[in-house]
């Protein structure tokens, strides 16, 4: 088994920033082809003790597992959040921005704003893209126009090294897969109570049967759902 994630990263991250609060974000349901895209997000400072025992990154645990950790990670975290994006904002708006207003909305549940942001990966989709430097006339714009952004920084496998972002990947998946849990009773023909709207061979099947319903992403190019009348 891979070695525990700890805080250490957080702590270093703190002490070269200075901020108060770091965010630690990760996501889950990317790659579904249907119900939401969600992220969580735990706050932590130089306080934070150690995350509890078990802590991994959402995709190394067992459902169990992940439930399991849930009570603990309420107790330990100094706060958390999760938001969501449903499958129409992904197909209205495309998959980067929404997980980007997913991340505003678990911020905004937060009782303080963080001062920095510790993100999965190595692509930053939770900063607003920066709007043009030129006024209409073509004339620069002074940079003091620009709104002020909470600094991100990326690191690949965040959730494999990192607690804190290991345990916002816990809280999202087991949210997300609880609405996916529910939207099963209204949409059994799909499985997702067991696949979690992934594309699993029943879930695709059931696309070539039934097609999809307002909870799929009907904007991806789903290879059964491209075939129907060829």
């Amino acid at each position: 088994m891979n070695a525990a994630p700890t805080l250490r990263f957080e702590r270093e991250l703190l002490r070269r920033t200075g901020v108060r609060w770091l965010a630690c974000v990760d996501e889950v349901g990317r790659g579904a082809l249907g119900g939401p895209v969600t992220v969580g997000v735990v706050l932590v400072d130089l306080q934070t003790r150690s995350a509890p025992t078990g802590v991994r990154d959402s995709k190394l645990l067992s459902a169990a597992a992940r439930q399991r950790l849930v009570p603990k990670l309420h107790v330990w975290a100094p706060a958390w959040a999760v938001g969501h994006a449903s499958a129409a904002e992904i197909d209205a708006i495309g998959l980067m921005r929404a997980m980007r207003c997913a991340a505003e909305r678990a911020f905004t549940q937060l009782p303080e704003w963080p001062g920095h942001v510790l993100l999965d990966g190595s692509y930053d989709w939770v900063s607003r893209p920066e709007p043009a430097l030129f006024h209409e006339d073509g004339t620069v714009a002074s940079p003091d126009v620009l709104d002020e952004v909470t600094p991100v920084t990326t690191r690949v496998k965040a959730d494999m090294a990192c607690s804190g972002v290991a345990a916002a990947s816990v809280l999202a998946k087991t949210t997300r897969d609880t609405m996916m849990v529910n939207l099963s009773a209204t949409y059994p023909q799909y499985g997702w109570a067991e696949n979690k709207g992934y594309s699993a061979p029943e879930h695709l099947d059931a696309l070539r049967r039934f097609g999809p319903c307002d909870e799929h992403r009907k904007s991806w190019a789903i290879p059964e759902l491209s075939t129907q009348g060829a």
